[in-house]
């Protein structure tokens, strides 16, 4: 096959904010530096939100002073509104992602806004970057991920409708990368192929990425469907930790060092050092107080040699 498929390392955004553990700034950007170490070049490193209701992405700002501009990597700060926007703007963030959801019940629990007020919010912020000095083109790059794709734990079963709908409103406001995100692990890979398909016809000049979670172990099953769909760009976090704390039982990632494994098993290009990955899996394992859940932390790579 030989195709490069893009893996975006979520864990130390969406990896850490759902453990009971909280980790110091310095830590945090130690993992960043060792996720690159291990072949990373876009990480969502740090989650510009107050730290009252997400005390584990406390100290953004610190993280990314520890984290100076490097050729060929980006640094992504995942943003809830425009307060978190502007502050991302104060910092060497190379990639701002706006979060919205799919959905009215999720979007009032995690931000506070409706579906409605989430994408004005986005195009407020989209006016201001194309009246800002430089143009649209001008700061980090910006990109969306919409929650809640495949199911809220609020509203229930989201339609293929309603995912285009906003898709195709997303695009409009001219994002060029949108991610589709199964935050409560409620997919599988029969509705992401309809889902995929139907952002791609909303949306045909978008990048599309995908965020699964492997809550109910169809995690890698999903992400096959979206590769098979025509996906190249996914998310996944070192260890398979993390979940979301605004979405009840919204656990585990799938695991970079997993879904590694099982493309360049098939011939697929990540960039990524397979046995780097499983130490760095382990070793956050030890500073969040449990194993990580990813199978390859637990048998390790193969074949061996």
């Amino acid at each position: 096959m030989g195709r490069r498929v893009t893996i975006v390392e979520v864990g130390p955004r969406d990896g850490l904010q759902n453990e009971a553990s909280i980790l110091e700034p310095t830590v945090r950007a130690e993992l960043v530096r060792r996720l690159e170490a291990a072949g990373a070049r876009r990480i969502e490193a740090v989650s510009f939100v107050h730290p009252k209701y997400v005390p584990q992405m406390a100290g953004a700002e610190e993280v990314m002073a520890a984290l100076p501009h490097e050729a060929g990597r980006s640094r992504i700060g995942l943003v809830l509104n425009g307060k978190g926007y502007d502050r991302a703007l104060g910092t060497s963030v190379d990639e701002v992602n706006v979060a919205l959801s799919a959905t009215d019940g999720f979007g009032l629990k995690n931000q506070g806004m409706g579906v409605d007020q989430q994408v004005s919010m986005l195009s407020d912020i989209m006016t201001g970057r194309a009246n800002s000095e430089g143009g649209a083109g001008a700061g980090p790059l910006l990109s969306t991920t919409l929650s809640c794709v495949w199911g809220c734990p609020f509203d229930g079963e989201v339609s293929v409708d309603q995912v285009a709908d906003l898709v195709g409103r997303i695009a409009e406001l001219g994002v060029a990368e949108i991610a589709l995100a199964d935050t409560i692990g409620a997919g599988d890979p029969w509705s992401v192929t309809r889902k995929v398909e139907a952002a791609r016809k909303a949306a045909p000049d978008a990048v599309l990425r995908l965020h699964f979670h492997d809550t109910r172990n169809t995690g890698l099953a999903n992400a096959y469907a979206g590769i098979e769909a025509g996906v190249t760009v996914l998310d996944a976090s070192v260890g398979g930790i993390g979940g979301c704390p605004f979405a009840p039982g919204a656990t585990g990632n799938i695991a970079t060092e997993d879904l590694v494994y099982m493309l360049e098993r098939a011939g697929f290009s990540t960039g990524y050092d397979l046995d780097a990955l499983i130490g760095t899996a382990r070793w956050i394992g030890g500073l969040i107080g449990r194993p990580a859940p990813s199978a390859l932390s637990r048998a390790g790579g193969w074949p061996r040699g």
